[in-house]
């Protein structure tokens, strides 16, 4: 049976006061708690064994005596075994690729979905986005929760929707053209690459309507934003979300582009010490951990999510706002005991004017040493707009990777277009360890 977590949805729900939404959050995670413990034996399990009851967990300020939850929790429970609600209540299930491992599988009862497209709407009207729009969905559809998350929440603001989905960047761009697509909806690299495109294809920026970016599901840096926005004409804004918590959606920029806001009313967000699991202070970098309080079918508790972020105050909006990620925990490279993370090289390929930001890091093991080789490709017009030489460049290069990582690497410069292009999220580290 689904239970109705307590309808809040308003128009002045972002500009609430921290102690109404104090107030929601604890009596959303009282219930949440409660229905989890009943209904979902693992959890019962875990706060069995901690000491914990649901009669412990009054206020949002009991959260921190709660267990964490794991990926490795959904896949030990695969597929329905984490739901909280009856199989007749779920109306649609999505799932991750599973290519690091077993799927993890997600359901929606009417309301998550009804929930899910708020958060999203949210998003849009956050980036200047309203029900004049249309709005470009090039995020992938079927089980992976972008494409019909934006769809879902474009349809909820009102707004013509055009489901392009992936795959065929000329098709994609003579919509753009056509039908006057004002937002577009993508990965970030997907963007960059329609925006090299369009010379390709005998279009600038000036044949198209586009007007706003929203973009998520892989990290990306100021600079790309920069270029990005210079590339297509448009004011380019992230929006982050993963599948375990509900989708893109989870939290979002607004006009500032500083940081993005998460939707306090529906999850309840926690930095961590990633070795520990202490919870840390305001301003601190550390694992992002989130608290579904709203979901009925799926409503995780304490999710680790791996990825680095840090929590700060508000602006007009109340509610927190997260640091973009700068990298996973699971995804960050140890090289030689140093962490390297891919947004790192991102940030100073993108000072370089003569490379593009396209890049690779091949990581291998030689003689039981780690060696970190990165090839980034070159601009078209590397020879007629640079006085330097190729040497030069790589020797730039290496310096300010350098500086950065705390190692040192090899710089390998490749032909325009020799790094494969991805529709969907690129792949930014090859690690050769591993088949070893």
């Amino acid at each position: 049976m689904v239970i109705n977590m307590g309808n809040y949805f308003s128009k002045d729900i972002e500009t609430a006061s921290r102690e109404k939404l104090e107030e929601i959050q604890s009596e959303r995670l009282a219930k949440t708690v409660r229905r989890v413990y009943e209904n979902v034996a693992p959890y019962r399990k875990k706060m069995d064994e901690a000491g914990i009851t649901p009669d412990d967990i009054k206020s949002v300020r009991d959260l921190h005596k709660l267990p964490f939850t794991y990926k490795q929790d959904l896949r030990d429970s695969y597929p329905y075994g984490l739901f909280a609600c009856d199989m007749k209540d779920v109306v649609r299930i999505h799932a991750s690729s599973g290519t690091t491992g077993k799927q993890t599988v997600v359901g929606y009862t009417k309301n998550d979905l009804d929930m899910w497209a708020e958060c999203v709407a949210r998003a849009l009207v956050a980036a200047g986005g309203s029900k004049d729009d249309t709005v470009h969905v090039s995020y992938g559809y079927g089980l992976f929760t972008g494409g019909l998350g934006l769809h879902d929440g474009a349809t909820k603001l009102g707004a013509a929707v055009i489901p392009a989905s992936t795959g065929n960047t000329r098709r994609q761009l003579q919509i753009f053209k056509d039908f006057g697509s004002t937002i577009l909806c993508c990965t970030p690299s997907y963007a960059m690459y329609l925006g090299d495109s369009l010379a390709e294809y005998g279009m600038t920026k000036d044949d198209i309507k586009l007007r706003i970016g929203i973009f998520g599901a892989e990290p990306w840096t100021p600079g790309m934003r920069q270029q990005i926005e210079e590339k297509l004409g448009i004011a380019a804004h992230d929006i982050y979300g993963l599948s375990e918590v509900a989708g893109p959606g989870v939290s979002f920029d607004c006009e500032c582009q500083n940081g993005l806001h998460v939707n306090e009313d529906h999850f309840i967000p926690e930095i961590i010490d990633p070795d520990t699991g202490e919870v840390l202070p305001y301003g601190s970098e550390g694992e992002l951990v989130f608290t579904c309080i709203s979901k009925e079918a799926l409503p995780l508790i304490r999710y680790r999510t791996r990825d680095i972020s840090s929590l700060t105050c508000s602006c007009g909006r109340t509610f927190v706002r997260m640091s973009k990620v700068t990298g996973r925990s699971d995804d960050m490279l140890i090289i030689r005991g140093v962490n390297v993370f891919p947004s790192q090289v991102e940030s100073v390929l993108l000072t370089i004017k003569e490379v593009a930001p396209y890049y690779q890091l091949v990581v291998d093991r030689k003689n039981n040493l780690d060696t970190l080789e990165v090839k980034v490709e070159m601009t078209e017009g590397i020879f007629s707009d640079s006085v330097k030489g190729i040497e030069a460049i790589e020797a730039e290069i290496h310096k300010k990777l350098d500086s950065v990582l705390g190692i040192s690497a090899k710089v390998t410069l490749v032909e325009p277009f020799a790094i494969e292009r991805s529709e969907g999220k690129a792949k930014r580290v090859i690690d050769k360890r591993e088949l070893k």
